[in-house]
């Protein structure tokens, strides 16, 4: 799998050799940077955020969402991102960590069932390392 276009930096959690989780910040494009109301160079991209299924309910996604978030809040950029709408435990996620929903609209793909993606941009909160 190739690097991420703007790839800022990238995590991965790890026990006894194996790949539990991944999230990457990327720079943010003018699409995104518009749906979320701010410049693109004031803000990061949170993408590829994923926990293994053996890691799910461990914690690793929350671990990860919370250094990704650190680390472009220490440098002074505000994390957004997108979610497709069939990921409903990833909004929880979000959510939970006080991320806000800021836009909707449709993706140009079609999911693995045949419909319409529906892609949500949520913005991290202010100034918040959580």
């Amino acid at each position: 799998m190739a690097a991420p276009e703007g790839l800022l930096c990238a995590w991965a959690a790890w026990d006894a050799g194996c790949v539990l989780g991944h999230v990457a910040l990327t720079r943010t494009g003018h699409a995104m940077a518009a749906e979320a109301g701010l410049p693109p160079d004031e803000l990061a991209t949170l993408s590829r955020l994923f926990a293994t299924a053996s890691a799910r309910r461990g914690g690793v996604a929350t671990a990860l969402l919370a250094t990704a978030v650190a680390a472009a809040t220490a440098d002074g950029l505000r994390p957004v991102l997108e979610v497709e709408d069939g990921g409903a435990a990833a909004v929880r996620l979000y959510e939970r960590a006080g991320w806000r929903l800021v836009s909707s609209r449709e993706g140009d793909w079609t999911t693995a069932d045949g419909r319409t993606a529906l892609l949500h941009t949520y913005i991290a909160p202010a100034g918040a390392a959580r």
